[in-house]
């Protein structure tokens, strides 16, 4: 925008620049040619008195006139001498226009060129009798004095329209700073800042525009403040009535002999732990959509490898290899919120590593490409249907496979909605030689992680 009100400016002024300077230098190229030619027929007209007169008096006063006129001035005096008049000048080369002076007695001005003129004024005037007066009147130094009318013009409209630059710009950034305060407040409150408030200034209009953002900002606040506040209680409330029952399902089981009694006992516990799972996971999901932390550049690969590092002894236990490929050379930063990406690494490692078989390989590859970083794990389970990839991210829903029972179908809407607060994206293809690929695409942070 900046760069458009610059360019508008400098347009306007170069158009007024153009409007009144042309014009003028025209005039004045116009008078000076008007000038020169008046002066020229005035001198040739009076050499043409002199020899008209035919006396010696006059004679030696038309060659004095014609010498000291050819050293003071740029113009070349030629005459066509009579009987009783023979100076010591050039006579003139026999042309139609000293033919139309001798003959039709009708002056001529010629300049030689239509384009402004040539190298030279020629003006033929009559005398009495046959006999004419031609000055050979050069141009150059009326040419000297023309480029230096328009250059002096030229030179100023470059000036003005570089002041006209400076100031544009200095108008341009002064008209767009609301603009780019309201910018930078919508930046930070995309990535996740909600105390970011744009200062109220500038005209009525970005007046209002601020107020009404910084309004809409405080309620949003204010909504996702009481969204932790909800989530705060409910995990409290949840969690403690959930654990005093697990403990006197517990109690009841040590305390019961009956068979069928501990049976049913068991199968309660058992919906109670998953019970529990539930709500962790809908409490883990309600904070991601809660999102209060702004993005950071993070460091991806000692993250990767950290969480890894986590999950292999849990791996070593059903013998499956997890290998970690891609080059930590660069170490590639990331925008993520802080905490974001070990939830989703653990999410998804998780799922990866209850669908893969005894012995098989999880493949987690890091790939930096221009402004994204690829982040893909890849595993050796029975995979999903095309069917089912689309249907994978919605909450509750359980692949058969790929959860078990013990799932509770909310690990890859969290892995889905931190990633997409975070401005990456995530999608699941078919793994190379089979099994499930999780691809997710992570915004690449402008500084380098040396």
């Amino acid at each position: 925008m900046n760069r458009q009100l610059i360019r508008s400016y400098i347009l306007l002024v170069a158009v007024a620049v153009l409007l009144f300077t042309v014009p003028v230098a025209f005039t004045l190229t116009k008078q000076l040619r008007d000038d020169t030619k008046l002066s020229v027929v005035r001198e040739a007209n009076t050499m043409a008195l002199l020899l008209g007169n035919g006396d010696n008096t006059s004679c030696d006063a038309l060659t004095k006139v014609a010498k000291a006129y050819s050293e003071e001035t740029p113009g070349d005096v030629e005459v066509t001498p009579t009987g009783s008049c023979v100076p010591d000048l050039p006579k003139p080369a026999t042309d139609a226009a000293l033919t139309r002076a001798v003959e039709k007695n009708k002056p001529t001005t010629d300049w030689g060129s239509d384009f402004i003129w040539g190298k030279h004024l020629t003006v033929t005037v009559p005398a009495k009798g046959d006999s004419a007066v031609r000055i050979v009147y050069s141009t150059s130094d009326m040419t000297k004095r023309l480029w230096q009318i328009w250059g002096f013009r030229a030179g100023l409209a470059v000036l003005v329209l570089a002041a006209a630059a400076a100031i544009g710009a200095y108008a341009a950034r002064r008209i767009t700073a609301p603009l780019r305060e309201l910018n930078a407040m919508a930046s930070k409150f995309s990535d996740g800042d909600l105390t970011a408030r744009s200062p109220v200034t500038g005209p009525p209009e970005t007046q209002t525009l601020a107020r009404t953002l910084n309004q809409g900002a405080e309620r949003l606040d204010t909504l996702v403040a009481s969204q932790r506040i909800f989530v705060a209680d409910a995990s409290h409330q949840l969690r403690t009535p959930l654990t005093a029952l697990r403990l006197s399902l517990d109690n009841i089981s040590d305390g019961v002999d009956d068979e069928f009694v501990r049976e049913d006992v068991e199968q309660a516990t058992a919906e109670v732990v998953r019970m529990s799972r539930l709500v962790n996971g809908l409490l883990v999901l309600a904070r991601a959509e809660a999102k209060v932390t702004a993005v950071e550049p993070l460091p991806l690969w000692d993250i990767v490898r950290e969480r890894l590092d986590v999950w292999r002894p849990a791996a070593d236990e059903r013998g499956v290899t997890i290998a970690l490929r891609g080059s930590a050379d660069g170490r590639p930063l990331v925008l993520a919120s802080p905490g974001h990406l070990d939830q989703v690494l653990d999410n998804v490692l998780s799922n990866a590593l209850e669908v893969s078989p005894d012995g098989g390989t999880i493949t987690v590859r890091v790939e930096p490409r221009g402004d994204e970083v690829i982040l893909s794990v890849d595993d050796q389970g029975p995979g999903m249907s095309d069917a089912e990839k689309p249907r994978a991210f919605d909450r509750f829903w359980r692949g058969q496979g790929l959860t078990g029972k013990a799932g509770s179908g909310l690990g890859l809407a969290v892995v889905k909605q931190l990633v997409t607060d975070d401005g990456g994206t995530v999608a699941l293809d078919d793994a190379p030689g089979g099994g499930l690929s999780v691809r997710i695409s992570l915004r690449a942070s402008t500084r380098s992680g040396g």
